[in-house]
């Protein structure tokens, strides 16, 4: 492509050299002159300051070669910056895509490994609790069990795990798994949780496990 445009500016600025040329514009008085004495031998070539002196409009050359060359220059520098601009714009835009989905992917991947891993450790959690249950002699022991263990709760809620509420609350499917139905009285009302089998959690907004309950009803 680039072969072809430059020989198409060759045989152009040819072209134009010959439009253009001073040497071949004769002035009024020389036709004149060749007219009345077409055999006249004291007639020469007449000097392109005499021809512009003697025809002031023949001076005012709009244009040259070299200023035509200049502009069809311009006008393919000008066509080819507007297609690098958009093809800038457009290799841009990809990249930022790119980069969009990319940390989306990596958000996601996060969440799925951080689930994965604190639903492992919840049946230690289970444990753990059950044993603060059983009465120990030694208050010593006790107390230093329960600094262990708030430190491991600690550990979770920096993660964003919550324990989803259950006792008393609304019987709600998506986040309770009933396992058992109770009648109602009036510290349960009917459609109410009156008893926890399993704690539930969540991971910010995203279900670990379900809580195991048992519905008033």
């Amino acid at each position: 492509m680039k072969k072809i445009r430059k020989s198409f500016k060759k045989v152009l600025k040819k072209f134009l050299n010959k439009i253009f040329r001073k040497e071949w514009i004769p002035t009024n008085k020389e036709n004149t002159n060749y007219q009345e004495n077409p055999e006249n031998p004291e007639i020469s070539e007449i000097s392109e300051e005499q021809a512009v002196q003697e025809n002031p409009e023949n001076s005012e050359n709009p244009e040259n070669p070299e200023e035509a060359v200049s502009d069809l220059d311009e006008i393919e520098t000008s066509d080819e910056l507007e297609a690098e601009k958009d093809r800038y714009f457009r290799l841009l835009a990809d990249y930022e895509n790119f980069r969009r989905r990319t940390e989306k992917e990596k958000l996601a991947i996060y969440g799925d490994a951080t689930a994965k891993c604190v639903e492992q450790l919840l049946p230690v959690v289970d444990n753990f609790e059950r044993a603060m249950d059983v009465p120990c002699q030694d208050a010593e022991y006790h107390k230093g069990m329960e600094m262990i263990f708030g430190q491991f709760r600690g550990f979770l809620e920096k993660l964003g795990v919550t324990e989803i509420p259950a006792l008393g609350a609304e019987f709600n499917p998506n986040i309770h798994q009933a396992i058992k139905r109770e009648e109602a009285s009036e510290e349960f009302p009917e459609n109410t949780v009156c008893e926890v089998f399993q704690k539930g959690y969540m991971l910010q907004d995203r279900l670990i496990r379900p809580a195991m309950v048992a519905v008033a009803g």
